[in-house]
């Protein structure tokens, strides 16, 4: 009988040299096979180990990193923070300057104005050349410094923002018009020639600083002219279908060097020019003007040759309707003789020299400090004045419109009102517009004041 088997056996091969040598070829082969396999084992341990070393390392970087753009941040938040506190800080300190030169502007020229006033009317007595000629002299240092005060409040305000033009529209010739009335008899004087050459346009403007703006560029360009002449010039662009109007002013003056013409609109750069008279311009007239044309919105631009002239162009808007017709009286010649005035005035001095200057034109004038005297002379007697002349600000933050709304409620007196004020703040213009009077901004010019009391009487 066979014996049985498990599995098949493979033939057995006789153990030639042959057959060994292939035996021990195949246990080389499956050795080294082996041995690659422990090695990449090795290998893959011994990478794994070694990322897990990179990433600790990497991990302490991070930290490290991280620590230190933490601190960063932190620092830079501290900046921050001391940068804001330090804007909040300026800020603040530029509007209590802006408030402090506002309050203080009706000090400032409250002496001004009553120093004005007093030599008008020692003008009025001056007998002889000479003195005349000293008169003008100290005239022209009152306005000098009046100017100045002038010129350093508007820019305090428009530096802190709290100048808010009232835009709409405004008939073009009529602003160039009385620019044109203002400065021909300087012009004359230096026997310089002003032209105007308007279209009959209505611009989206604020009338007032547009004013302003205009007063400015044509007072430079007669102060640094000596022959030939300024022209003033508006008109449409693009033709009938333009919706932008130009105005330039242009002189025939010295020009402005190239290397000046970034300079000029910084304040008190003056260049050296002088004017008229040998003397300069404060350099703060053009930077006035930029910061009005930038507060409108109004794109300006400085052209020059020198020895040629300049042109300082403006572009304004079209307005898209006309504005409302205003009918115009023409003031008529009347003299102030008998005139009954009431002057409402705080500071002695400015009273006095008011009083007696409406004196010296032959006006019945009675003065009081404030509303309290006002009615004390009601309960005397006191007969209703022709017109009125009363100071916006008065004592104890009391206000010139109390006079007249008492006088209104109580006497039914609708009598004509001049308002006087340092104030050039718009709530004072509505204040005055809503009570119908007529307002003159201090300093006062006698002439002006004369006129208009002319014309309200008439």
């Amino acid at each position: 009988m066979n014996r049985p088997t498990l599995w098949m056996e493979a033939p057995s091969e006789p153990d030639t040299v042959e057959s060994l040598s292939r035996r021990v070829a195949k246990l080389e082969r499956i050795n080294a096979s082996l041995m690659a396999h422990v090695e990449r084992t090795m290998d893959q341990q011994g990478g794994a180990y070694s990322l897990f070393q990179t990433a600790i390392m990497l991990e302490g970087r991070v930290r490290s990193r991280t620590e230190e753009l933490t601190a960063l941040m932190h620092s830079l938040e501290r900046s921050n923070e001391a940068l804001q506190a330090a804007k909040e800080e300026a800020e603040t300190a530029n509007r209590s300057k802006t408030r402090f030169l506002a309050a203080a502007s009706h000090d400032l020229l409250q002496p001004l104005n009553a120093a004005r006033l007093s030599l008008s009317a020692l003008t009025d007595l001056a007998k002889g050349p000479e003195a005349q000629t000293i008169a003008r002299q100290v005239e022209r240092g009152l306005e000098t410094i009046e100017d100045l005060i002038k010129a350093l409040i508007d820019i305090s305000k428009l530096d802190a923002g709290v100048v808010r033009p009232v835009i709409k529209p405004v008939r073009l010739i009529d602003l160039v018009a009385g620019i044109e009335a203002s400065f021909r008899p300087f012009a004359e004087r230096k026997e310089l020639r002003l032209v105007t050459r308007c279209d009959d346009l209505a611009v989206e403007t604020d009338g007032l600083l547009m004013q302003r703006i205009l007063q400015n560029l044509v007072s430079n360009a007669i102060r640094y002219t000596e022959r030939g002449g300024i022209l003033i010039a508006a008109r449409r662009r693009g033709g009938e279908a333009g919706k932008t109007c130009r105005i330039d002013v242009v002189d025939t003056g010295r020009g402005i060097a190239e290397h000046e013409r970034a300079l000029v609109f910084e304040e008190f750069y003056r260049g050296g020019r002088e004017g008229e008279d040998g003397g300069v311009g404060l350099g703060l007239g053009l930077s006035i003007v930029q910061r009005m044309a930038s507060t409108l919105g109004h794109d300006i631009a400085l052209h020059s040759r020198t020895g040629h002239g300049t042109r300082m162009s403006l572009d304004l808007p079209i307005a898209s309707q006309r504005p409302d017709a205003q009918v115009r009286l023409a003031p008529l010649a009347t003299t102030l003789t008998g005139a009954r005035v009431m002057v409402v005035e705080n500071d002695a001095s400015t009273a006095e020299a008011l009083q007696r200057l409406l004196r010296n034109w032959d006006a019945e004038v009675r003065t009081f400090a404030d509303l309290a005297g006002v009615v004390t002379a009601l309960g005397e007697g006191l007969g209703r004045p022709d017109v009125m002349v009363i100071d916006y600000h008065l004592d104890h933050g009391a206000c010139g419109f109390d006079v007249v709304d008492y006088l209104r409620r109580n006497r039914g007196w609708v009598t004509p009102v001049i308002l006087t004020t340092a104030d050039h703040s718009t709530d004072i213009e509505r204040h005055a517009r809503s009570h119908g009077a007529e307002l003159v901004h201090k300093p006062i010019k006698p002439a002006q004041l004369r006129s208009l009391l002319a014309y309200m009487l008439a």
